[in-house]
């Protein structure tokens, strides 16, 4: 059975954040359950858009920074990168603010390149992903709790979906306003190829109303983390 938890936490203060996820992962004894020595560690946020700045539409770089060293902590070698909907991942966290912390931690950004890869779904038993994340060693998905017009909220499995790249997503996007079943049918399936080792949720502040990207910040005041990124996502629901 699958795990999940859940704790308050109300700071992005490096110290605060560092001990709320350590408080966080205790269930499995810590990073060391998901990361091993030589592991490469794809760290996937929400890299969403370079345009609001502060109005909570990516996960914070002080998440990916802290996740980042309790990664290298455990001997593994952590890289990050999503594929924007807009810009580059590199353009958009440097908007965001990313790169002074980054640079601190030693943590190079990569650009999601796509293949096809199979699946087991008869349905979608083709999708083009990233080969960075298909190659790694492990993955740690590190979304945000927020409002989306089309689909209610996106949090872990629709985080997932920057694991598409390029005009694929953009795509889809047009396909969901035909058949939001199939649209949801093919984030699940992205889901279950991807299958990030670790998922931790960052609500501490969320975004709400006009979402993904045209809403406001909202204090939720929450980490959440599961093995099992569906489980974590109906918990939250």
């Amino acid at each position: 059975m699958s795990s999940v938890s859940l704790i308050r936490a109300d700071s992005y203060e490096q110290q605060e954040l560092r001990s709320s996820l350590e408080t966080l992962l205790e269930p499995w004894g810590g990073m060391g359950a998901f990361v091993k020595k030589g592991n490469r560690v794809l760290l996937k946020p929400n890299l969403l858009t370079a345009g609001r700045p502060g109005k909570e539409c990516i996960t914070r770089p002080e998440i990916v920074c802290c996740v980042a060293q309790l990664v290298q902590e455990v001997g593994g070698k952590p890289f990050f990168g999503d594929s924007p909907a807009f810009g580059s991942a590199r353009g958009v966290a440097e908007s965001n603010g990313y790169l002074p912390m980054m640079e601190s931690v030693n943590l190079p950004i990569v650009e999601f390149h796509g293949q096809r890869y199979h699946t087991v779904s008869e349905s979608f038993n083709h999708l083009r992903l990233s080969k960075e994340a298909m190659e790694a060693d492990v993955v740690i998905n590190l979304p945000k709790i927020k409002s989306h017009m089309q689909l209610t909220l996106t949090m872990g499995v629709k985080n997932l979906f920057g694991c598409v790249p390029g005009k694929m997503k953009a795509w889809w996007h047009m396909e969901a306003g035909k058949d939001e079943s199939r649209f949801g049918e093919m984030l699940v399936e992205t889901a279950r190829a991807i299958a990030p080792e670790l998922t931790i949720i960052d609500g501490i502040i969320g975004h709400e109303g006009n979402g993904p990207s045209g809403g406001e910040p909202r204090g939720l005041n929450l980490l959440g983390a599961s093995e099992d990124v569906f489980a974590l996502d109906r918990s939250l629901v």
